[in-house]
């Protein structure tokens, strides 16, 4: 489980007050009010972080986009193409980027920090968020969200998150990997000593993985106004249907450290989903769209998600993906159903058994 916080330059100039009744944001109105700040169409590049339209469509309008730094900043893609990643994103209206402190070992906050500076964007015009969990030497960042990816003690938590955001370190803060009880416990907690509670939760959500988002998420969304930002929308690229024909070898599944990801592939379920994306491309066709702009449309498409976090590992990838948001409107409820008909995995609730 994860933990993760935000920030802008608003809150980094001066500590906040530290008397927790004049921080306390735990009622849903307030919730809602700071999850429609990040509403957009979101899509995330596990290289640089994330981001948010910015221009023709208000924030509360738009889908969001967001970006992360895991697998590529500082590790599977050079500084210059981190650097080309970010321009090509932020200059399509993408301001939210996604990273934490494990990421390269630190590296990949350090090179967003750099194209950050280098590029002279302005501060208060991103969206950062980061997670705590592994531990790292030391705090490289001051990020608008902060993701908690562990649950030791949720009072002790949210005590943590709370002095956080109070002293002007963070804006927010949400968790990633947390069950719903877990959330609730969360908002609970921070209700009952007036502390802050966090307002989003970072899950993984795709075609091929629905069941929290879809059915234990949901009562959280309209109840306390939770979020999710959703990742692996490509299902480490499973989805982008590149590995139909096995594995290529400059793929991220032919990668040493990716053994697992290869098995799952070449297992028999994995050439079931297979089967399934070739159904799929047929939709994607006749929605002139590529199949990954497609499944990164149809997660944007869920009420609940506020934002997707793609990977991309190369400009090419990046701009495709970007893409899916004009995709978006054309996944109507009839082609929902037709992919629903050929996926064969929708989540049942206790009153799709009553029809």
């Amino acid at each position: 489980m994860q933990v993760s916080f935000a920030c802008t330059d608003h809150g980094l100039k001066a500590p906040r007050s530290s008397e927790p009744n004049k921080q306390n944001t735990s009622s849903p109105n307030t919730a809602s009010a700071a999850r429609a700040r990040f509403r957009t169409v979101a899509l995330i590049a596990r290289s640089l972080g994330s981001f948010t339209h910015r221009h023709h469509i208000s924030l509360k309008e738009s889908t969001g986009k967001l970006t992360g730094t895991w697998v590529t900043f500082g590790g599977q893609i050079s500084d210059e193409v981190a650097e080309q990643l970010m321009t090509i994103a932020y200059e399509n209206g993408v301001n939210l980027f996604d990273t934490a402190e494990v990421y390269s070992a630190g590296k990949a906050e350090i090179i967003l920090g750099n194209i950050i500076k280098k590029k002279c964007l302005r501060r208060s015009s991103l969206v950062i968020t980061t997670k705590l969990y592994w531990g790292g030497n030391q705090s490289r960042s001051l990020a608008d969200i902060f993701v908690c990816t562990c649950v030791f003690c949720v009072l002790e938590i949210v005590r943590a998150m709370t002095h956080i955001i109070n002293h002007g370190m963070s804006m927010y803060w949400g968790t990633s990997r947390w069950s719903a009880m877990e959330i609730m416990e969360a908002y609970s907690v921070a209700r009952q000593f007036n502390l802050i509670p966090p307002v989003c939760e970072q899950a993984e959500y795709h075609l091929f993985q629905r069941d929290k988002v879809e059915m234990q998420l949901p009562e959280l969304y309209h109840k306390i106004g939770v979020g999710v930002v959703s990742w692996s929308p490509l299902a480490c690229g499973i989805i982008t249907g590149k590995y139909e024909n096995g594995i290529p070898e400059s793929s991220r599944a032919s990668l040493k450290s990716y053994q697992w990801l290869k098995e799952k592939i070449l297992s028999e379920d994995g050439r079931k989903q297979q089967a399934k994306l070739k159904e799929l491309t047929h939709i994607a066709e006749k929605l002139s769209c590529t199949l990954p702009q497609l499944a990164i449309a149809w997660c944007l498409r869920n009420e609940g998600v506020s934002s997707v976090l793609l990977g991309t590992s190369n400009p090419a990838q990046l701009t495709e993906n970007l893409g899916a948001i004009q995709v978006l409107p054309k996944i109507t409820a009839h082609v929902a159903s037709d992919i629903d008909k050929i996926l064969g995995n929708r989540p049942q609730s206790k009153k799709d058994y009553h029809h």
